[in-house]
């Protein structure tokens, strides 16, 4: 098998060995980096022949799968713009999407008919040769955003105009420093849809490393174990929902799947609660990874098993080309250990908003820009986050934090999941309330959960209200949707 090592990519790799596995995908079927490249090749020479030039914009609406791997490599190698839209929203939202991008083409999936799309990409590439296009150049992906209220927002960063190889050894380095990620034999699992950020790039980031990808048709617990044993999965993004799920499942069940051949599970995109990380790792062994950014910021934070578990709660100092500021209300640098907002600024390059200015400009505070949340800095620079700005609770003038109490609660093996709101109230100004949804079984009372969080957090912290659930909103990658459950829990 040849080295692959200090090849620049997914495309050099694909001429260098074609034979090797590159997409296992949700029906098992197995895809090589040769018949992968020739797929992508033919479809990047499909959307020349229909006129798209460097800069236009290219949406799918489209499913986990090939067809989504092919439409992110082409455009990625031709200088489009490509959108992954999220096919679980209503024709009404992507219609929205795909007028705010501009989109000249857009391919979607058979399952969700999108008027005036393609379906799949089998008509893109038909006729089409296999032989890389001319002046290939470098694109870029441009994900919608919806942030924590508005419409969606297109976060869209320069394309660099140079041909795709010459990225790819700062994105490899960039990775090993932070994930240990490298070049080779990996085997990624997708669990993730690839129209969120993080999924898609890591995705993206697994092809230029030579590794194989394997598809999960959806996240179920015992699911993604029998795949990690199956096909000796060595790397994966997952969110802490994921987690969690995974511990509830028997210890049977557990035990009967060979993990041992992980070696980085990445996490982001929601706080993990501190006990659920650590029952991981005893189970796993030290090998997640933790990094906190956003669509906007990209990988600002990052931290690796072994400085977490000296650390419990943090999500890392600022990654490579990056710094970072703990700014009060009035724009003040906070000393050490005072929570303020975060602001991080980029040596990589910046972003703007599709088409709004003013937004772009009002989540900037010169060059450092603001990712939305409540954070501290310890003396060696690890930043601790408390929680989303507009998740925030002041209750009596004192600063309550949702994740906090929704993580110890978590600890209750009654919980299966938690949601912590602010209720207004003309006293305190706001009424702290936990909506719980139970684990199998009998649920405790809410009593018992208070007596629970006795020892773990102050008693001011404490909610005043318990109501229980059998079911909590959240987002195809896991993040609790607070918004709904505080608007479902006020409506009535």
């Amino acid at each position: 098998m040849p080295d692959i090592s200090a090849l620049p990519g997914f495309y050099r790799i694909a001429q260098a060995d074609p034979d090797r596995r590159a997409v296992i995908d949700t029906d098992g079927a197995v895809t090589t980096y040769g018949e992968l490249l020739a797929r992508v090749n033919q479809v990047s020479h499909g959307l020349r022949a229909r006129g798209l030039a460097e800069g236009d914009v290219v949406a799918g609406v489209l499913p986990n799968g090939l067809d989504a791997v092919v439409m992110l490599m082409a455009t990625g190698q031709v200088g489009l713009y490509y959108v992954p839209v999220n096919w679980h929203l209503t024709d009404t939202e992507i219609a929205y999407i795909l007028a705010d991008c501009d989109a000249e083409i857009v391919v979607a999936g058979p399952a969700r008919p999108v008027e005036g799309a393609l379906t799949g990409t089998a008509d893109l590439a038909e006729g089409q040769p296999v032989t890389a296009p001319e002046g290939r150049s470098a694109g870029a992906v441009m994900w919608y955003t919806s942030g924590t209220t508005g419409f969606p927002k297109g976060v869209q960063r320069p394309l660099p105009g140079t041909e795709p190889e010459a990225t790819v050894p700062l994105v490899t380095w960039f990775l090993g420093e932070v994930c240990d990620l490298r070049p080779g034999d990996g085997i990624h699992l997708v669990t993730s849809p690839m129209y969120h950020s993080a999924p898609c790039a890591h995705t993206m980031f697994a092809l230029h490393l030579g590794h194989t990808l394997v598809i999960a048709p959806r996240f179920e617990p015992a699911g993604i174990l029998e795949l990690i044993d199956r096909y000796r999965v060595t790397n994966a993004m997952m969110v802490p929902t994921m987690f969690h799920r995974m511990l509830r499942l028997p210890a049977e069940v557990r035990r009967a799947y060979d993990v041992s051949s992980l070696r980085q599970v990445v996490h982001t995109a929601a706080a993990c609660p501190v006990a659920v990380k650590k029952q991981i790792m005893d189970w796993w062994g030290p090998v997640l990874y933790e990094y906190y950014g956003s669509t906007e910021s990209t990988i600002a934070f990052s931290v690796k098993p072994h400085d977490w578990l000296e650390r419990p709660g943090t999500v890392g100092r600022p990654a490579p080309g990056f710094e970072a500021r703990i700014l009060g209300p009035e724009g003040e640098e906070l000393p050490v250990g005072e929570p303020g907002m975060v602001y991080v600024k980029s040596g990589l390059g910046g972003f703007a908003y599709r088409k709004d200015p003013a937004k772009t400009a009002a989540s900037m505070r010169g060059e450092w820009y603001a990712p939305g949340d409540i954070g501290f800095m310890d003396k060696d620079g690890f930043l601790f986050l408390c929680d989303r700005r507009t998740d925030l609770i002041v209750s009596g003038g004192v600063n309550i934090y949702p994740a906090e109490i929704e993580a110890a609660l978590l600890e209750h093996p009654g919980v299966a999941d938690v949601a912590v709101i602010g209720v207004p109230d003309e006293e305190w100004g706001h009424t702290v309330v936990a909506l719980v949804q139970p684990a199998p079984g009998a649920p405790p009372s809410p009593q018992e959960l208070l007596e629970h969080l006795g020892p773990r957090i102050a008693r001011f912290k404490h909610p005043r209200v318990i109501e229980f659930r059998e079911e909590l909103p959240r987002t195809p990658t896991g993040k609790l949707s607070r918004t709904r459950v505080r608007e479902e829990y006020l409506s009535r």
